[in-house]
C-alpha cells in the first residue's frame, strides 16, 4: 500500500462519543466511541452483536441514537435520513447489497440524483459520468447492463463505485470482501488506497484478520455494545484483537475433528445443468458423516452444484442417488421431502424473511409437521421447536417474536441452519455458511457442522475461505469453470495444490 507522505496531515473527521441505542429487550450500544481521521483506514471490529452496524447506522441516519454526541468535521450532526448523510459527505457500502436489480447499472449509481437536461434525465451525461468513474476504478462493467445479470462480486463493485461517486469524506465499508475473489479483493484495496489518498477516512468492518493488518491504520474494538479499545494496527497482534473482541483468549480457530466418514450415502453422476454456462458432467460421492468442501475461484460455478442437486436449477442430464436409490429433486420441495437441505449464500435475499419473526423463520420449511387433525396449526409444538432452534443453535435473542432482521448476521445464520435441521435432512448443503460472521460465531458454526457430521449427516460445504476448507473438511472438491478439476483429501493437500486445480480449465 502507499506510504503516507509528509504533507498528509491527519485531522479528526469524525468523533462519536458515548453513543447509546436500545431496542426492545436489548441495549445494542452502551456508551460506544469511534474517532476517525483523514488519510486513514479505521477498522471497526467485534463479534456479531457487538454493536458495529448499529453504531454506523446511528451515524448514517438509519437509526436515531438515544444518547451521545456525533461530531463531523468539527460540528455536531444528527442525520435523520441516509440521504441527508450522503449529501453531507458520508457514504456507506452495506454488507447486504441494496441495488434495484431490474434497473441498469447507471440508474442504480445515480438513483435519486439523476443529471437533468431541459427537465428530462440526461442519459448521455449519466453514461459518460458512470464510465468515467468505472475507468478510474478499473471496473469492467457496461453502465447500461441490467443489475440482475451481474455476479454478486460485480454488484459489490457497483455499490463501491456509488459510494465513490459522492466524493464522500467518510466512506463506511461493511464486509466489502465477503463476495470477492482474491484478485477482486486486491482490486478493492487499490480503490481504498485511492480514497485514502483523497483524504478520506474509511471505516472498515471485516472479520478477516489478514485484511485488517494489510490495509488498516487503526482499529476500534466493541464488545456487547461497549467501547473496549482503540489501538494502532502496528502496535497490536491478531491474538490481542481476538482477546479484546471475545473477552477471552481463543486458543484454537477450528474445533478438533472427531467425525468418521462411513459408507457412501450420496452419488452424483454426470450432473449437467440445463441452462449454460453452468456445471457440466459433475460426478462425486459423499459419505455418511463426511464434510465435503467445495473450492474454486469466483465463476467456478460452485453454487450451481448445490442448486442443481436441490432442484433450484433445472437438470439437463445426470443422476442423483441417495442410499443407492435415484431421486429426481425436480423442485426444492421435492428435494426437502427426499431429505436434502440448502443454506444459501445470500442470507438476506434468499435465506431469511427479514421483517418476520424468529419463530416464522425457524418453522417455515417444516410447516406440515405442525398440522393437527382438523388442519389447524399446533402453537404448542411450534413454540417448542422454535425454542429448540434458539437453544441448540445458541441464538441470542430477546424472544421468539423478535424480527430476525434485527439479529446479528451470525445469529441469523444459526436460525437458518436450525430451520433446516427441523426438517431432519440426511444431506445438508451449506453455501458460504460463515460469510460475514465473526471469529467467535464462526467457531460455533464449525462446531455445529462437526456435530452434525458425528450424527452421520452428509455435509457439502462451499467456501471461499481456504483456511476454513482446510480446517473443517475431510475432502475438497475443486471446481474450475463449471467442471470438476479434482477431488483431494484435506489432510494431504495444500492451498497451492487447490489453487492450481482451480485454474485448470480457465
Amino acid at each position: 500500500m502507499t506510504v503516507q507522505t509528509p504533507n498528509q496531515e491527519k485531522e479528526v473527521l469524525l468523533q462519536m462519543t458515548n453513543v447509546c441505542k436500545s431496542f426492545p429487550g436489548v441495549k445494542a450500544l452502551d456508551n460506544a466511541n469511534l474517532t476517525v481521521k483523514s488519510y486513514s483506514v479505521h477498522a471497526l471490529m467485534g463479534e456479531n452483536g457487538a454493536g458495529k452496524s448499529t453504531l454506523l447506522k446511528c451515524l448514517f441516519g438509519i437509526y436515531a441514537k438515544d444518547e451521545g454526541e456525533i461530531l463531523f468535521l468539527g460540528k455536531p450532526v444528527d442525520f435523520k435520513t441516509s440521504k441527508e448523510a450522503l449529501e453531507n459527505g458520508i457514504s456507506m457500502v452495506h454488507q447486504e447489497l441494496n441495488l434495484v436489480r431490474q434497473s441498469s447499472v447507471m440508474d442504480n449509481l445515480w438513483l435519486g440524483r439523476y443529471p437533468l437536461k431541459a427537465g428530462f434525465v440526461d442519459h448521455a451525461k449519466m453514461y459518460k459520468d458512470t464510465k468515467a468513474i468505472f475507468d478510474e476504478l478499473d471496473i469492467n462493467v457496461d453502465p447500461k447492463e441490467k443489475v440482475s445479470k451481474l455476479s454478486v462480486s460485480q454488484m459489490q463493485m457497483i455499490e463501491i463505485a456509488k459510494a465513490f461517486s459522492y466524493n464522500a469524506k467518510i466512506v463506511i465499508m461493511d464486509e466489502p470482501t465477503s463476495s470477492l475473489s482474491e484478485k477482486e479483493v486486491d482490486h478493492l484495496f487499490k480503490i481504498i488506497e485511492k480514497l485514502k489518498q483523497r483524504g478520506c477516512g474509511i471505516i472498515y468492518i471485516s472479520h478477516k484478520m489478514d485484511e485488517i493488518f494489510k490495509i488498516c491504520d487503526e482499529v476500534t474494538i466493541l464488545r456487547d455494545g461497549k467501547w473496549i479499545n482503540t489501538v494502532s494496527v502496528q502496535d497490536t497482534t491478531m491474538n490481542d484483537i481476538v482477546a479484546m473482541m471475545v473477552g477471552r483468549e481463543l486458543t484454537q480457530r477450528f474445533p478438533e475433528k472427531t467425525n468418521e466418514p462411513k459408507e457412501v450415502i450420496l452419488e452424483v453422476e454426470n450432473l449437467t445443468a440445463l441452462n449454460q454456462p453452468s456445471i457440466q458432467d459433475v460426478s462425486f460421492e459423499l459419505r455418511k458423516g463426511e464434510i465435503l468442501g467445495v473450492a474454486g475461484l469466483v465463476g467456478a460455478r460452485r453454487t450451481d452444484i448445490v442448486e442443481t442437486i436441490f432442484g433450484v436449477r433445472e437438470r439437463q442430464s445426470g443422476t442423483i442417488k441417495l442410499h443407492g436409490k435415484t431421486v429426481k429433486n425436480r423442485t426444492a420441495l421435492e428435494a426437502i421431502n427426499n431429505g436434502f437441505a440448502l443454506v444459501t449464500e445470500e442470507r438476506r435475499s434468499t435465506g431469511i424473511y427479514a421483517n418476520l419473526s424468529i419463530e416464522f423463520n425457524s418453522l417455515i420449511s417444516n410447516m406440515k409437521s405442525y398440522l393437527g387433525k382438523f388442519g389447524l396449526l399446533s402453537s404448542k409444538k411450534m413454540s417448542s421447536d422454535t425454542q429448540w432452534v434458539i437453544d441448540s443453535m445458541n441464538v441470542k435473542t430477546p424472544s421468539h417474536k423478535t424480527n430476525i432482521g434485527s439479529l446479528s448476521g451470525g445469529n441469523q445464520q444459526k436460525v437458518v441452519i436450525g430451520r433446516w435441521l427441523l426438517t431432519q435432512p440426511e444431506i445438508l448443503m451449506l453455501d458460504e455458511p460463515t460469510r460475514g460472521i465473526d471469529i467467535g460465531a464462526k467457531f460455533e458454526i464449525y462446531q455445529l457442522i462437526m456435530q452434525l457430521a458425528q450424527k452421520d449427516k452428509g455435509i457439502i460445504m462451499i467456501s471461499s475461505e481456504m483456511p476454513e476448507l482446510l480446517g473443517v473438511t475431510d475432502r475438497i472438491l475443486v471446481m474450475s469453470n463449471g467442471r470438476i478439476a479434482g477431488i483431494v483429501e484435506t489432510a494431504k493437500t495444500t492451498q497451492e495444490e487447490i489453487l492450481q486445480l482451480a485454474a485448470k480449465y480457465l
